[in-house]
C-alpha cells in the first residue's frame, strides 16, 4: 500500500515539513511491512496556480505539470494531508494541489494532521468537505496538534504520547478503507 503524506504549506519556516518528518518516523516505528510511505512536499512540486482551459473533472490534463501531478497522485493508495490553519481554513497551496486533478483522488481514503488556531480543526472541517466532493473516502482519522507555537521551537518536531499513539490509529484506518 502506498501512502502519500501531502505537506500543505510552502511558507518559510513552516512547521508542516517538520510534522511530515515526525509522522514518517512514527509510521516507520509501526513496522508495517506492506506500507510504502512517501512525503510529497508541495514546496518541491511548485505547482503553479491552476489556469488550464479544461476543468480537471474532465480528465483532460493539457499542462505538463498537471500530467506529472496526476501520475504522482494516481500512484497513491491513501493520503495524509498535513494542513496548517490559515485564517480559519486550510492553505491555498493545498487547495490548488487538490484541485489540480480529479479522478486520481476518487475512492481513496484521506486522513488529516492539523495545527494552528483551534489546533487546526477549522482547516480540517473545510478540507474534509472538498475531499468528499471529489470522491475521497473520509477515514475519520485526525490528529490535531496542540500548542504548536510552544512545540515548534526545536529543529525537529516531536509528537507527545497522544500524538504518537494516534499515528497508529490513522494508519489502521487508512488500511481499513483502502481498496488495495
Amino acid at each position: 500500500m502506498n501512502i502519500q503524506i501531502i505537506v500543505g504549506s510552502i511558507r518559510e519556516g513552516r512547521v508542516a515539513i517538520k510534522v511530515a518528518d515526525w509522522l514518517l518516523r512514527e509510521i516507520k516505528k509501526l513496522e508495517f511491512s506492506t506500507l510504502n510511505v512517501d512525503i510529497v512536499d508541495l514546496k518541491e512540486w511548485d505547482l503553479p496556480f491552476f489556469a488550464g482551459k479544461n476543468p480537471p473533472a474532465t480528465g483532460i490534463y493539457d499542462q505538463p505539470k498537471q500530467q506529472e501531478w496526476a501520475k504522482k497522485i494516481a500512484s497513491g493508495d491513501a493520503f495524509i494531508f498535513i494542513t496548517p490553519e490559515y485564517n480559519h481554513g486550510y492553505s491555498p497551496v493545498l487547495k490548488n494541489a487538490i484541485d489540480y486533478v480529479f479522478k486520481e483522488w476518487q475512492g481513496k481514503p484521506a486522513a488529516f494532521v492539523s495545527y494552528g488556531g483551534t489546533n487546526g480543526s477549522r482547516s480540517i472541517d473545510q478540507i474534509k468537505q472538498v475531499c468528499a466532493s471529489i470522491g475521497m473516502i473520509d477515514s475519520n482519522a485526525v490528529i490535531e496538534l496542540r500548542d504548536i507555537g510552544q512545540r515548534n521551537k526545536a529543529e525537529i518536531f516531536e509528537g507527545n504520547q497522544f500524538d504518537n499513539k494516534a499515528v497508529n490509529s490513522i494508519i489502521n484506518k487508512l488500511i481499513q478503507y483502502a481498496n488495495v
